[in-house]
This record gives C-alpha cells, structure tokens and sequence, in this order.
C-alpha cells in the first residue's frame, strides 16, 4: 500500500511502498475512501522540514536549550548524531480521514467489517486507528462531507472551551478551514459571529454562512470594526483560528474583549500576553488541546480506556459523533470550502498547489479497488551468495533506540540484514532503506519464520519480550533482547525452561559493560584482592507519569525496565555473585516514588555497590557517574567520556560518550560467526533480571532480600 510522508531532515515529501499495518487489540483497520489535507498545519510542517538547521533552530528556541544542555554533558559529536537520527525521520502526513472498515481489533466493540467510518488517520491508503479515535459516519452524509469530521472537531472543542451562551457576540480571528468550520458551528449555536482575516474572499465566505466579515490589513487592529459589531460593548469572546509567527492575534483579541471577556486559542500563534490589557479587563485565555479530552493520553488512545460519560460528557471520539450530527441536520456546509480534488497517486501536486495558491480543502481521492494485502516490502536485491556464512538477522520494533543506537551499530557489523519489523509498517521500511536490509514487514512472524534468519534482534517495547525471546528460542534463532529480559518471575522462568533446550546464543543489551572505559577500569583492577565499594550515579531524569514505561504490564517501571543496567553494571565490576538486595525509595512523598530509589547490593566477595537512581535532578548534570573504590585507589568515569584515577595513574578521554553499543553488538555477532559462547553468560542474565525484581519488592517491603536464597527457591 502507499502512504505520504515527510522527512523532517530534507523536507522531502514522498509516496512510499509499505506494508499493510496490523491491527492491534485495540485498533480498526480502514481503507481509505477519501483524506483531507489541513493546509495549514501542513503547510507549517513541510516549511519546518524545508528549512535549514538553523531555520529550525530558531523556530524551537526550547529545543535549541534542550540541545546545549545536551552537548553539555553528553558532547557536541554525541548530541549532534542524535540530532541528526532524530530529524531523520518519517513523518506521517495527514489526520482526516474516512474510509471503509476492514479488520477490528479483538477489544474493538461497536463497529463490524464494512462500516464507513471517519477517524483521525494519516494520507495513507489503510490506516490503523485507536477506537476512540474512530466515528461511524452516518447514511445521509457523503465521504467529501464526512472528511472535515476532524477538522469539525478541532473547531468543536476550541468553542466548548469558550462556552457561549446564546445571543453572544462571538469574534473568530483567522478564516481557514478551522476558522469557516467553528463560524457555522458558533452560528448554529444562536450565536452573533465576526469573521476577521487579511483574505477578502475567505471574509465573503464566512458571510456567506452568516456571519459578519471583517477584512483587515496585516499589522492593522480590528477594534473598530469589532465594537461597531458588538454596539460598542467589545465582543463577549474570541475564538483564534489564525496560524502566524505573530503575536498581533493575542494583543488585539484583549483590545475586542469586554470586560472578562474569553479568549481560546485554536490555530498557533507567537504566545506572549499583554498583562494590563488583560489585568484591567479580568480577561480569561485557554489554549484548546486538538480533538478533546482523550487526545494525547495513552490510556484512552493505546489502551482504549473511555472516560466516563457522565463525568466527561465530551471526549474526541464523541466531539467527532456531534460533528457528524451536525452534518447530518445540514448545519455544516463544506461543499463550498473545498477548492481543490486530487488522486492520491497526485498527491505531491496537491503540496504544490499550497505554496502556489491560497487554498482552502483540498481532498485526496483514493481508488475504489482492491489494495494488495502486501505485509512484506522488497527494499533492495538479496545479497545471499555475498553473505554466505554469515549470520543472518532481523529485527524486531523499529523504535528510537534501534534507529539511533542498535541498527547503526548493526549496519558496521559482517551480518546479513534480511528483515526488519514494525508494526505499522512505515518505521521498518526507512529504518530497512537507510541501514541496508533486504526485506521490511509489518508481521513479526515473517521474521520469526524464516528458515534464513538465524539471529533475531528484539526492540519492542518491554511487555513483549518474554513471549518473543521464547518464540525466537523454539524456532532455532540466537537472540539478542533489549533490557529487561522478563517483566515478572512467571516470564523468567519460561525463559529459563526453553533456553535449558537449546544451543542457541541468548543476550540481553546490557550495553555499559562492553564500554571502553569500563573495560579499562575492569582491567585496572583485575589483580584486586579486596572488597571493592561502589558509587553510581544516575541522574534519570523526569518522564510524564502517564509514560507507558510506568505501566507494570507494558513498561514494568523504571527499575526493571532501565536501572537494570546499573545493576549489571556493578555484577560486571565486582565479578562475584550478587547476594543481597536492599532498596529504598521517597515511598510516601511524591506522585511516583520508584523512580528515586537507593539500591544497596552485597557480593559474594564482600563487594558493595550504591546505585543512586534519581529521577528529580536537573538535565545540566551529567547523566551517569561511577565511583570504584579500592585498595587505596578510586577510578572514576564520568558520563562515559572520561576514565580518571586517583591514586592510580590513569587519564582516558574522548569526545563522544561511548557506553558500548558497537563493541557489544560485535561481540555478540562475532560469538554466533565463531560459535562461541555468549560475551553474557546467561546465568548472569537471571541473576541480575532478579536482582532488579528484588530490588522492587525490598522496597515496597521495607526489607532486605537475600538473593541466593531467592535464586534457589526460584530455580527449584
């Protein structure tokens, strides 16, 4: 199937080949009828990938700080490559569309095979949608007219947030497509509206719907004309539909207030409030969130968790049904906002059409025929008599981490890149194009079934793996999992019953201890006869609470899911057993606790290690710090770019963090070219992944856990 994307890098914009995504639990499948490109939300994102590095960087001042920070404590080499992937990227043009039900997801109640529906989805010929972003399109209303549902929403919530009442008197700044779409609605609400716009023919045609127009020149205020409009009192509320780089909206928006008078913010503009226009007035401002309550929240988007309808009479899904009711009475006319009809074939046309010409709707027609189930893409010609001998891979989730970290290091490896997986089909095929696979699939099973691949890498995300270490393993593949390995004791022990039967290499990402610096360190202290002490610092970072790393189910935490590292780190040092694990955290003084937790563990030889996993920090500080004390020396590497002894002679530094990514990947892929062992051993791999369920449960009971005793009750 073909879908149109952006790279945010060049700016390029392109119909690609990719796999039909899968539908998901909570998901519906639909084929495209008709998509409607929002000109200038568009618009905005292809000048953003147009522009240059710097263009963008002025553009997001935030980011521009976010990045020094960056370079501040990871390095300018570092932080530049991250830029770079990041910015790599396709982007998935599009978020109105309607179409045809093809598949629904096994929690998907409410919709069947063949029901026209319209939904959020991207310019693509299928889509896959979260069900609560998805509306059935009711029989009296036409594919074109259907098509503006989402756009009808947006309008819908920006007004709902202003609450007019009938008879007010209602200013809407800005007359593109949200702008005509929230005037019709307003009207229809018994409500007097003042369209206001530098475009004559976009004021007529607000109008024409019924409301009065107001036409000004750029820079000049609108205050004249909007007292006159409201007899001389200033407008009850102002709805700001305009998408500019300019503040003006804002200023003269407070000027045509009343007294406490409203202002939503719809379109984007520059945000900077005039205070005493807004203190002398008591005026209200309140930027709306796109569809409605559920956009952008995990639960109700990923999971398909509704709010409850009595208390949250509104959410997108139901914004979009009392949009598509309205275009049923006949109180949404979108026929004459619709300038321009093109082929999805034609697509690129379209995009030319929007910097030539001022547009309105623009509508993306979609064949009627039936589109080529294809789950596998062919990104380039098979290289099996150049890469005979060599192991075969594929990958497994194509999210950030692989695309700025794992397939990178992969790419400069010998191996073969057969196949690479994501679920929606888009990431794999330019991850596949860009790191040099053969083959891109939206099927996990393509890969796990084919007799070439030998070696498989697993990225998803964490709930995962477990099930696919265990279904790689039965099919005779190596594997290699990013950390953790196993989100509960049930997971762990499946794994340990399926690799006891196999010969195959399993390995997890415990990337660090393969770093140059810590391989230094390790040698610097290899003729050791003490206990070593151990320091390590992390300074995690905040994520949002609603992150679905926290989800126990799907993340598992941000103990098990990422201070497992750390945990393996000081089992690599050390050299011993890990035999006691005693964990604290600020249980009982913040909104999540577990990520701020001390981790003390005791080793076999007497060793001890302090892992201080600490979320609430600043970004300036350098991320991750070790402190090895012992025998009058301490060896310290910061942040992975740097090795420094005291009281031993040793200065090690480089200009980019290296915390040995490349040198493990080839060291696993070396050990399966040779057949030999796995640079982890797998008992270590237990020991640790229980060792970060230790760490979970001390602290929730407040007590040490001996690990040895835990690890034989385990493996009996």
């Amino acid at each position: 199937m073909k879908q149109l994307v952006q790279n945010l890098k060049s700016g390029k914009i392109e119909l690609v080949e990719v796999p039909i995504p899968k539908v998901s639990a909570n998901t519906i499948l639909i084929k495209t009828t008709h998509s409607l490109i929002s000109v200038g939300t568009e618009r905005m994102l292809v000048e953003f990938g147009k522009a240059s590095l710097l263009e963008k960087a002025r553009s997001q001042p935030e980011k521009v700080k976010e990045i020094l920070n960056k370079i501040k404590t990871d390095g300018l080499f570092t932080t530049f490559e991250a830029v770079m992937a990041r910015l790599d990227e396709p982007l998935p043009l599009g978020y109105s569309n309607v179409g045809i039900v093809i598949d629904v997801g096994k929690n998907v109640e409410g919709f069947s095979i063949g029901d026209r529906v319209v939904s959020n989805g991207s310019h693509s010929e299928i889509v896959n949608v979260s069900k609560n972003l998805v509306a059935k399109v009711p029989d009296n209303v036409d594919d074109e007219t259907a098509v503006f549902t989402v756009l009808g929403s947006i309008a819908l919530e920006g007004i709902r947030l202003l609450n007019p009442t009938l008879g007010e008197y209602i200013a809407v700044v800005g007359l593109g497509l949200i702008g005509q779409l929230t005037v019709q609605l307003l009207i229809a609400a018994g409500c007097k509206v003042l369209g206001i716009d530098i475009n004559e023919s976009r004021v007529n045609l607000a109008i024409s719907f019924g409301a009065e127009g107001l036409l000004i020149n750029p820079g000049e205020s609108p205050i004249e004309g909007a007292l006159a409009f409201s007899k001389g009192r200033g407008v009850d509320g102002v709805i700001i539909t305009a998408s500019t780089k300019s503040n003006e909206p804002i200023e003269y928006s407070a000027d045509i207030c009343r007294k406490r008078g409203r202002i939503v913010l719809i379109g984007v503009t520059k945000i900077d409030i005039p205070r005493d226009k807004f203190y002398k007035k008591e005026l209200s401002f309140q930027v709306s969130c796109s569809y409605g309550p559920g956009r952008y929240d995990r639960l109700y988007e990923e999971k398909g968790i509704d709010y409850p309808f009595e208390y949250v009479r509104w959410t997108a899904k139901r914004n979009f049904e009392a949009v598509l009711d309205m275009m049923s009475m006949g109180k949404i006319n979108v026929k004459s906002l619709i300038t321009h009809r093109f082929s999805f074939d034609d697509a690129l046309k379209a995009y030319d059409v929007i910097f030539k010409e001022k547009p309105l709707g623009i509508i993306l027609q979609y064949k009627n025929g039936n589109i080529e189930n294809v789950e596998v893409v062919k990104l380039q010609k098979d290289r099996l008599n150049s890469s005979q001998g060599k192991p075969c891979i594929g990958v497994l989730g194509v999210g950030n981490f692989a695309k700025m970290v794992l397939l990178p290091a992969l790419k400069k490896t010998n191996a073969r890149l057969k196949f690479i997986s994501s679920s929606g089909g888009i990431n794999s095929v330019f991850a596949g194009r860009k790191f040099g696979f053969e083959y891109a699939t939206s099927d996990y099973n393509k890969v796990l079934g084919d007799e070439e691949i030998d070696t498989i890498f697993i990225t998803t995300r964490h709930a995962s793996h477990a099930h696919l270490v265990i279904e790689g393993l039965k099919r005779g593949k190596n594997v290699y999992v990013e950390k953790p390995l196993a989100l509960n004791i049930d997971e762990l022990k499946d794994i340990i019953s399926v690799y006891k039967n196999t010969n195959k290499i399993l390995m997890v990402g415990f990337n660090r201890r393969f770093s140059p610096f810590i391989r230094k360190l390790k040698e610097l202290i290899s003729q050791r006869k003490d206990p070593l002490c151990l320091n390590i610092m992390v300074n995690a970072g905040a994520i949002p609470y609603d992150s679905w790393i926290y989800d126990p189910e799907v993340g598992g935490g941000r103990i098990i899911g990422e201070a497992c590292h750390f945990i393996d780190l000081s089992r690599f040092i050390v050299g011993n057993k890990i035999t006691e694990v005693y964990a604290i955290t600020t249980r009982g003084h913040s909104g999540y606790d577990e990520d701020k937790m001390i981790i003390n563990l005791k080793f076999e030889d007497g060793s001890i290690s302090v892992i201080n996993y600490f979320a609430n920090g600043s970004k300036v500080f350098p991320k991750e710090r070790i402190e090895v004390f012992g025998e009058g020396k301490i060896l310290v590497v910061d942040n992975f770019r740097s090795l420094k002894g005291y009281g031993i002679n040793i200065k090690m530094r480089s200009l980019k963090q290296n915390k040995g990514h490349e040198d493990e990947i080839k060291e696993f892929i070396r050990a399966i070219s040779n057949g030999t062992e796995s640079p982890i051993p797998f008992n270590e791999l237990v020991e640790v992944t229980l060792a970060s369920f230790c760490a979970v449960e001390s602290a929730k009971k407040g007590k040490p856990i001996n690990l040895i005793e835990y690890y034989k009750e385990f493996i009996e």
